[in-house]
């Protein structure tokens, strides 16, 4: 045979195969669900009163389920980072600390409000401004995740 009747033969497989691939259903991932009995209300993110400065986020996040639930972290769109904190007062000091993991109990609703627990959101998006909303996702220790909107609000504005 001819070298060039066997190259065409052999681009003429390699077409049929690679057509072939593009026409086979792909497997997709289903989107991680939230938690049986997870509900969140009342979300707010308060920008900061310096800009470069952190935002705070407060929320009520209620589990009605069976289960305890145990939140591992956070994210926010239109920031770079967020972290779960907690304000603890000692000898009349406040201080934050990091939350590594936070239970909520079956039958509990755990407030994220001023002094107590919030979520730290780091090195925001200009397109973050106060009379907007954005979207606060929190991840469970087992994947599960539950996302809610958040009114954006000035730092002067009610918490």
């Amino acid at each position: 045979m001819n070298k060039s009747v066997i190259c065409a033969l052999a681009l003429g497989i390699a077409s049929l195969g690679l057509s072939a691939c593009g026409q086979s259903e792909q497997p997709t991932e289903a989107a991680p669900e939230a938690p049986a009995g997870i509900s969140v209300t009342n979300g707010r993110l308060i920008l900061p009163a310096v800009a470069g400065n952190p935002a705070a986020i407060y929320f009520d996040i209620s589990n009605s389920g069976p289960e305890q639930q145990m939140i591992r972290s956070a994210s926010v769109q239109g920031a770079s980072h967020a972290m779960l904190h907690k304000t603890s007062t000692w000898n009349l000091q406040a201080s934050m600390e990091d939350v590594p993991q936070l239970p909520v109990a079956p039958g509990q609703t755990v407030r994220f409000a001023p002094g107590e627990y919030h979520v730290m959101a780091s090195d925001l998006a200009d397109t973050l401004v106060a009379g907007g909303t954005t979207e606060v996702t929190l991840t469970f220790i087992r994947g599960d995740k539950v996302s809610f909107p958040v009114e954006i609000r000035a730092a002067g504005d009610e918490r």
